[in-house]
């Protein structure tokens, strides 16, 4: 394997993949990273890739850094050391990573499932985190509140310390001292406070002297007067150095007791940056996770080699699915060798996890084994030329190649002679593919494009050579065997056309019968190809136009619903208007009834009739006109249930008259003609099952405009009260009539009280001439 990966330059990848991790774990991992074999592990690595993608594009502000490698650090707390303030100060900020990025996953673990589950190893140690950067400042200083003694016991220092500094400036001041000392400084030798006295002064200043100068002109002297106090000031200093060596070692008893916690934490952070990496190389590949498939199968569309720099021209490339074997030619330079590497290393790539630069659609098996003979390895030292290094690889190649192999060949069977070579390669190819091993080769020799032809399995490839330009298009076309054009590029370079044409002479026929075959096999595919990218353009020009029609048709089909729906809410609408037009007009009647003699009353009644037959023909022509797949009734008897499209509403027969029959909606009576009826479909209904409609049907056939309550009691009042307003409002009246008489009043008041509250009832008034007067009240129902 360690061949392959250097042959196929996946040690280049994981270089360029190392530099963007972001800690000695991450990078770490990044030069361990081997493919594998097992393809559940490789869909989970392919996935953890993705998040990390995922996570870059949703939360890119992420924070997932801030930890240190501590595992020198806890390898010595777990052996009970004292660890130093820096030490413990970055398992601090390690321990404060941990818990921050554990949360971050604990409240997206919907989006991020595996990142997640692998942050759930993560630790949280909150009190020792506190503990630690509470009491260890960055670049590992002690805090002064570290604890209280320490703080303590540098008040104190600080209280000497200014003592001294005082007694000091009085001995450099004093006009008597100055012309002892060479300067009137306050310096420092040994963590003393001295002062710098002339050689030849020394005893007129007391004290004890701790350097000289190098010319021995100057004496550093501690005054006597500040050498107590500079005593204590050292006493206080070893305090301080023997608290803070106390802090560390508490701290570092905590430290070891979760030692084992913190390991695995750092493992699974390392993980993370390890994965962060993988999705950061991704990122700037533009490369995504292929389909992993069972079987040995390689299927890439569009590829582009990892390690090209600038726009490399990519590669569509299939191997595995109908043949087995493909030979691939074309001249030098047109990119067979650098579409085998990508065949390799985007099979490495896919295999450890890693996302290839490739378009949506892209297929990879998994193989047991993958070779590769890539490369001019002549050694001098081994007395090994081309061909001998070439045929040692191969060798080693078939010794362990089988099914479930990838074997990469480059330039097979070159470097000896011609007839030899081509024999020798055919051989190897035909071995290879009789175990069942997915082989892709490069050759130059056409008896192995005749091979390819022939053999079921195996199919020819070539790069793409452009005859005007000269150049290679480094297209690689399957199904087409390469041609040398040896003679068109020697004709546009200039060469003589009786040259060109003897060289043809030499040609056997079956060679020149081969060449023609060829051409017109390029020809035609040529057409095809074109004619394939003609009919995938109108296909999906076509899918477009299915796709137009298709939306165009779901907001017909929705604007139909809309207006059916605003028709049958303007017959609603309609229907309630009519009813209201009915309520005014018996009102209208009920009035003149009251105020009209004997004489004029059917006069009335036949005037009110009159609005009501208008307020019908008013509907009859405003509502919307509804289709109904219903039967026209011969005959209807009094009674029986019908269909009235025009209104959408179901009736009942009340009486017939010829082709005119009355029926009955609600609490309105309908004269029709019997050809706007239809009959209603019979719907079976189970035992316990109510018939709501009926129900509705049966109060408006039943229930009266008006409810006389005299004589009652406040109590039975109360209960007819509830009964009548239910069934009213089933009914759809809209007002109604409480007739209580005048009376005391109680009876009056009690009912007041009632509507007050009731559910049913929208507003209520006294009657009024007509009405009842002062002995009923109108009910307005919501």
């Amino acid at each position: 394997m360690e061949r392959t990966i250097k042959r196929l330059e996946f040690n280049k990848v994981l270089e360029r993949l190392a530099a963007h991790a972001q800690s000695e774990l991450g990078k770490q991992r990044v030069e361990e990273l081997r493919p594998s074999t097992n393809i559940e592990d490789i869909k989970r690595w392919q996935a953890e890739t993705s998040e990390g993608r995922e996570l870059l594009r949703l939360d890119p502000l992420a924070e997932l850094t801030g930890w240190h490698d501590v595992r020198q650090a806890l390898i010595r707390a777990s052996r009970f050391a004292v660890l130093s303030a820096e030490e413990l100060f970055a398992i601090g900020e390690t321990l404060s990573a941990s818990r921050q990025i554990k949360k971050f996953f604990s409240e997206k673990t919907d989006i991020y499932p595996l990142l997640s589950e692998l942050a759930e190893s993560l630790t949280n140690q909150a009190q020792l985190e506190k503990n630690i950067l509470q009491a260890i400042l960055p670049g590992g200083e002690i805090a002064d509140d570290a604890s209280p003694e320490l703080l303590q016991i540098r008040r104190g220092i600080q209280r000497a310390q200014n003592k001294i500094r005082e007694r000091m400036e009085n001995i450099i001041r004093s006009n008597e001292n100055q012309k002892f000392l060479q300067d009137p400084i306050i310096t420092i030798r040994g963590d003393r406070y001295v002062v710098p006295v002339k050689q030849e002064y020394r005893n007129q200043i007391p004290g004890i002297v701790h350097d000289q100068s190098a010319s021995g002109a100057t004496l550093f002297v501690e005054p006597m007067a500040v050498v107590e106090a500079n005593n204590q000031v050292r006493q206080l200093v070893a305090a301080e150095k023997q608290e803070i060596q106390r802090i560390l070692g508490q701290l570092s008893q905590g430290v070891s007791t979760v030692h084992e916690d913190i390991s695995i934490a750092l493992e699974a952070l390392g993980e993370l940056d390890f994965i962060m990496a993988k999705a950061r190389y991704s990122l700037k590949l533009n490369a995504w996770s292929p389909r992993i498939i069972n079987g040995n199968i390689i299927d890439i569309i569009k590829g582009r080699h990892p390690l090209l720099l600038g726009d490399a021209v990519p590669a569509t490339i299939s191997l595995g699915k109908t043949f087995k074997t493909l030979v691939i030619t074309g001249p030098n330079t047109g990119g067979k060798t650098v579409t085998l590497k990508t065949v390799g290393l985007f099979t490495l790539m896919t295999q450890a996890g890693l996302h290839i630069p490739a378009e949506a659609g892209t297929e990879m098996g998994v193989f047991k084994q993958v070779f590769a003979d890539i490369g001019d390895e002549q050694s001098i030292e081994q007395s090994l030329s081309t061909f001998s290094s070439h045929m040692t690889n191969l060798v080693r190649i078939l010794e362990q190649a089988g099914e479930g192999s990838l074997v990469l060949m480059d330039e097979l069977g070159a470097g000896t002679d011609p007839t030899e070579g081509a024999a020798l390669a055919r051989a190897i190819l035909e071995e290879l593919h009789r175990r069942g091993t997915c082989t892709l080769a490069t050759t130059h020799y056409s008896e192995l494009k005749n091979y390819a032809y022939a053999t079921p399995g195996v199919e020819n490839a070539s790069v793409e050579f452009d005859v005007e330009t000269l150049r290679p298009t480094y297209r690689l076309l399957i199904g087409r065997p390469g041609r040398s054009n040896a003679f068109e590029i020697s004709a546009r370079l200039g060469l003589r056309r009786e040259i060109i044409e003897s060289a043809r002479n030499f040609l056997t026929t079956e060679q020149v019968e081969v060449a023609e075959l060829i051409s017109k096999l390029e020809k035609t595919q040529q057409v095809a190809e074109k004619e394939r990218e003609v009919a995938t353009a109108l296909r999906r020009d076509s899918e477009k136009l299915k796709e137009r029609y298709r939306v165009l048709e779901q907001e017909l089909r929705d604007k139909r619903e809309i207006i059916l729906e605003k028709a049958h809410e303007e017959a609603s609408r309609l229907v309630r208007l009519a009813r209201l037009e009915a309520e005014e007009t018996v009102k209208e009647l009920r009035s003149r009834l009251a105020e009209e003699g004997a004489k004029n009353r059917e006069e009335a009644i036949h005037q009110a009739r009159s609005k009501l037959q208008q307020v019908t023909n008013k509907v009859a022509a405003k509502a919307p006109q509804r289709t109904s797949d219903g039967e026209i009734p011969k005959e209807v008897k009094p009674g029986e249930e019908v269909f009235l499209p025009k209104y959408n509403q179901k009736a009942y027969v009340v009486s017939v008259s010829g082709n005119n029959v009355q029926v009955q909606v609600g609490i309105m009576k309908l004269v029709v003609s019997l050809k706007d009826l239809r009959k209603t479909k019979e719907v079976a209904t189970t035992s316990g099952q109510s018939k709501v409609g009926k129900v509705f049907m049966d109060k408006a056939q039943q229930i009266g405009t008006s409810l006389d309550l005299r004589g009652m009691t406040a109590d039975e009042a109360m209960l007819d009260i509830e009964k009548y307003l239910d069934d009213a409002f089933l009914a759809g009246l809209s007002s109604v009539i409480l007739i209580h008489g005048k009376g005391t009043g109680a009876l009056r008041a009690a009912v007041h009280r009632e509507l007050k509250n009731h559910p049913r009832v929208k507003s209520f008034r006294l009657g009024e001439t007509g009405e009842g007067g002062t002995g009923a009240t109108v009910v307005n129902l919501k």
